[in-house]
């Protein structure tokens, strides 16, 4: 009987957990709003220490060892808050320079992943290669830049502009810093507010757009799958120049809540004129457990005056000699 009774007990717990667990497998499924969609609502971090893409002497190797993935993780943080000083004595930016001013550029929150790379097509984790008409229009368009960078407003970044960010643009992609979202739902809508840029207000009814004037983040519409959320944008304002892709440029999103902190967020990419093939990358999004706060980028672009007035100040200078 001594032996008898752990026995059963042992056995009853391992009954009870084998009943449960379909049980909260259920119950992550069913996760819903209170009219019946998924739920994916909430605030996360985009931060992954996978880059989007795979270094070059990882070849197909597409996921890290645990061990491997702490050494990999501590190498990159090392990299993005190094100190940035190139002369002795000299003060480093006091805006990009993480080290020095004790800044993170992951905000504190870092969804684990044991990936290479964001990139999981091509197996090389890698973007292909651009077409070459891709090629000739960057080389254009670069040229037509060549000596006319400070002009105006309208020949710097759309980022300098603060008009689009790599975690605003579909696909989303982790940024420098800021690199967080917000995901608000309605009936008939899900709206995606990335911290730096405009939202993305999506109807999910599958509706086809067409006929629309381009925007800068592309048109969207969405539709479930199950438990997924699928995003298609296509509309893309030909002067986004996003990796060097055209208006035609396709994006297929799929949002899926696998649990109560983590949406897998995966995407396709598609524009035959730019790229020789497409390609799909796949991260985590984690629960920021935080709010997000306003990123007043036009209000406060102190930046954008100064590079201007920097140039114009130059070109004074240079007409007294």
């Amino acid at each position: 009987m001594k032996h008898t009774q752990p026995t059963y007990l042992v056995s009853l717990l391992a009954t009870l957990i084998v009943l449960t667990a379909p049980l909260h497998a259920c119950a992550q499924e069913q996760r819903k709003t209170a009219w019946g969609e998924p739920d994916l609502a909430g605030a996360y971090t985009e931060f992954t220490i996978a880059p989007l893409e795979r270094p070059e002497e990882l070849g197909t190797k597409e996921y890290f060892t645990p061990a491997e993935a702490e050494i990999f993780q501590l190498q990159r943080l090392e990299e993005v808050n190094q100190d940035d000083e190139t002369e002795p004595g000299t003060q480093a930016d006091v805006h990009y320079d993480f080290g020095t001013y004790a800044l993170s550029a992951n905000e504190g929150i870092t969804s684990p992943n044991l990936r290479t790379s964001i990139i999981i097509i091509p197996n090389n984790g890698r973007i292909p290669p651009l077409v070459p008409a891709a090629i000739t229009r960057r080389d254009e368009r670069a040229q037509a830049r060549l000596g006319h960078e400070f002009d105006g407003p309208e020949n710097r970044s759309l980022t300098e502009r603060c008009i689009v960010w790599p975690s605003t643009l579909p696909p989303i992609l982790p940024g420098g810093y800021n690199s967080n979202l917000q995901i608000f739902q309605s009936p008939g809508y899900v709206i995606i507010q990335g911290e730096m840029g405009d939202p993305r207000i999506i109807p999910t009814d599958g509706r086809i757009v067409t006929d629309s004037l381009p925007q800068w983040i592309g048109n969207s519409t969405g539709r479930w799958e199950g438990a997924t959320l699928v995003i298609e944008t296509t509309g893309f304002n030909d002067n986004t120049a996003w990796r060097n892709a055209t208006a035609n440029m396709h994006v297929t999103e799929w949002l899926t809540r696998l649990d109560d902190d983590t949406v897998e967020y995966r995407f396709r990419v598609e524009d035959p004129q730019t790229w020789a093939e497409p390609w799909e990358g796949v991260y985590p999004l984690t629960n920021l457990n935080a709010l997000l706060f306003e990123y007043a980028c036009t209000e406060g672009n102190y930046g954008m005056a100064n590079i201007l007035s920097g140039e114009r100040a130059v070109e004074q200078q240079a007409e007294k000699q």
